[in-house]
């Protein structure tokens, strides 16, 4: 479809009646209009809007039988499935909170998240279900819990079923604007996870806004991979395709190997990812490529040219859009959809389509809260209509995240003169070496280039001459025999002198966080790496 057969963001949004930002009228709006069209689509199922406002009718009622009030968490630890949907529906209208938590946490990790939310009770998926007592046995009162659906023994009665028999409440609707909707805890790459607090308000206008940074259609299909406990699906999948009045192509679980099947089998035409599973998708056999898919824009990040020309020439994606997300400050960066694209930028400002809603404003700022010129870098700090609330039980935390009113992302940016951003690093993942600053990002991305390599990670090691030495940690691709001898060879090739590792050791694995980042923080001290590495001093 051309640039000039695209239907402008604010007029997709003025096809449905205005609302006051509560998630109840936003999603009324909407009924109103399309209520026998498809509003998500699973396993071949389809659930019309009106379905879906009939099933948080009876969803609302179940909350209200379990004495759920405003303000009450409820934790989910499911694979994608319509009943998150219908949740998100239903505890906005009773005022509670959703809790999401990776289904693939350990029990211990999920512990943590429960008893710090200190949740009423937890609704997930049958494989989850003995992580989710064993995490919240020692807590009191006790949550209760719920499947969302049976296993294949017939297991408990899912929520499914049990709103089935549930009188539908059409009248309670308690949460407003600024009631929080949800409670999403971050990676916490340097410790325990903050809960990072949105309100209804904060996720419409990220879902509205995500309407224009990929000129969102009313017949838009957006296929969504990536786990509703992250707030990329939450809020750009999901939000956005209720916003623009599309389909929500929902699949439970990220598979590389059908992704192209069900893209075609399912006519999606967009879909986010984030770099890794782009990664593997080009680097899959290409029998399982299906040419006659739908897909016409791709939201992701990070983008590098090989990337971006496989899926332009060999998978036929004629738009990507490299962005900046942040739990925080969802919806602020992104290249433009209509242009220019600067490849490996974080993009420009990305406003709401609606010229009356503030506008995100970004500064680049040294230690001292100084903005800086063009071309320097320093700390990203940003204001936005779309900001967190603050973190939950943590107002010291939330207190230190802000200088000045400006909140502080932690990354260090640099902008050029047309006000585009470029990722340097965060600011914990700086190797100081012989008296430089350097980025640990840009070592794992240059040294993760190599076709042999899964996955690594460079971290800072005590140095006998003071500062530090860098150690990287790598994981081979299954089937290759890749040395250490050969990935110094490669950093050779690919880094400066200053930047190449001094110890590489091979692993097994790397430690990840919920949102499948790399944390750092885990492989500190790294006595035990630095004894198995091999010293590349010489």
């Amino acid at each position: 479809m051309a640039s000039s057969d695209l239907l402008p963001p604010l007029s997709v949004l003025r096809q449905f009646d205005a609302h006051d930002f509560s998630i109840d009228q936003f999603f009324q709006a909407r009924l109103r209009r399309l209520s026998a069209l498809p509003m998500v689509e699973y396993q071949g199922d389809v659930m019309s809007w009106q379905s879906c406002a009939e099933q948080a009718d009876r969803a609302v009622s179940w909350l209200l039988e379990r004495g759920v009030q405003a303000g009450d968490r409820i934790g989910l630890m499911a694979y994608n499935h319509p009943a998150t949907v219908v949740l998100l529906i239903a505890c906005a209208r009773t005022g509670a909170i959703l809790v999401p938590c990776n289904p693939e946490f350990e029990a211990r990790e999920a512990q943590y998240i429960f008893e710090h939310a200190g949740v009423r009770g937890v609704i997930c998926s049958p494989e989850a279900l003995a992580k989710v007592q064993e995490a919240t046995g020692q807590m009191d009162p006790a949550p209760w819990q719920v499947v969302v659906e049976q296993d294949q023994a017939g297991g408990e009665m899912s929520l499914l079923h049990q709103w089935q028999d549930c009188q539908a409440d059409h009248s309670t609707r308690k949460g407003t604007a600024d009631s929080t909707c949800m409670i999403i805890y971050t990676s916490g790459t340097t410790g325990f996870p903050k809960g990072v607090m949105h309100s209804q308000r904060s996720y419409l206008l990220t879902a509205e806004a995500f309407v224009h940074r990929m000129f969102l259609q009313p017949d838009e299909r957006l296929m969504c991979v990536l786990p509703l406990f992250h707030i990329n699906a939450l809020m750009y999948s999901l939000g956005g395709a209720m916003a623009c009045g599309g389909t929500l192509i929902l699949i439970r679980r990220f598979s590389a190997s059908t992704f192209w099947q069900q893209a075609a089998e399912t006519r999606a035409t967009e879909v986010n990812v984030i770099m890794s599973a782009a990664a593997i998708l080009a680097r899959r056999p290409i029998e399982e490529f299906a040419p006659q898919h739908n897909i016409r824009k791709m939201f992701l990040a990070p983008l590098n040219r090989d990337l971006l020309d496989t899926f332009h020439t060999r998978f036929h994606v004629p738009v990507l859009i490299e962005c900046y997300g942040m739990t925080e400050i969802p919806g602020v960066l992104s290249n433009p959809f209509l242009g220019p694209h600067k490849l490996g930028s974080m993009g420009c400002i990305s406003p709401h389509p609606d010229p009356a809603i503030e506008r995100p404003q970004v500064r680049v700022i040294d230690e001292d809260g100084q903005e800086l010129p063009i071309g320097e870098v320093g700390e990203l700090a940003v204001k936005t209509p779309t900001l967190m609330q603050g973190y939950f039980k943590d107002p010291e935390q939330t207190a230190a995240s802000f200088k000045d009113g400006w909140f502080l992302t932690g990354d260090l940016v640099r902008r050029d003169a047309d006000d585009f951003l470029f990722f340097f690093t965060r600011k914990k993942d700086i190797i100081r070496r012989r008296g430089e600053n350097i980025s640990g990002a840009e070592i794992d991305s240059a040294i993760g280039s190599h076709p042999d390599i899964l996955e690594c990670a460079s971290i800072g090691v005590a140095s006998d001459l003071g500062e530090e030495e860098i150690l990287l940690a790598v994981v081979p691709r299954p089937g290759t025999d890749i040395t250490p001898e050969g990935v110094h060879a490669y950093a050779q090739l690919q880094l400066s002198p200053i930047k190449r590792p001094r110890y590489i050791v091979m692993v097994d694995s790397l430690p990840h966080t919920g949102s499948m980042k790399i944390a750092k923080f885990r492989l500190k001290p790294a006595d035990h790496l630095r004894q198995q590495a091999t010293d590349f001093s010489t």
